[in-house]
């Protein structure tokens, strides 16, 4: 299992402490690969990109108008997270549903 996030983020930071065996990759950091990041965007599509962070409120309109993936390849912080990716499934944010699915009580 794989949590992505930020190492500053106090969501992920409950997730990787209800995860212990999960790997934590910084996104500022370490990034998200690309074929993980395309296969998050397939599935959550413009939700993958966090709209209300101040990382958001800090871009231009010629960045804000620029497709999903270019976004967050330029600015992984604009990332909604956790993403948790656990062999072919991927869960995204600390929700309820995302905890019951990955067995947390």
């Amino acid at each position: 299992m794989r949590l992505y996030g930020l190492k500053n983020c106090d969501t992920c930071r409950k997730a990787l402490k209800a995860l212990p065996e999960a790997d934590f990759v910084d996104v500022r950091a370490d990034g998200v690969p690309d074929d993980v990041l395309k296969e998050a965007l397939e599935r959550f599509g413009t939700a993958l990109v966090n709209t209300r962070s101040t990382t958001w409120r800090g871009l231009d309109a010629a960045d804000r108008d620029k497709p999903p993936l270019a976004q967050l390849k330029a600015h992984p912080s604009l990332m909604k997270r956790p993403l948790i990716v656990e062999g072919t499934e991927m869960y995204l944010g600390w929700t309820k549903a995302t905890q019951e699915a990955l067995g947390v009580p």
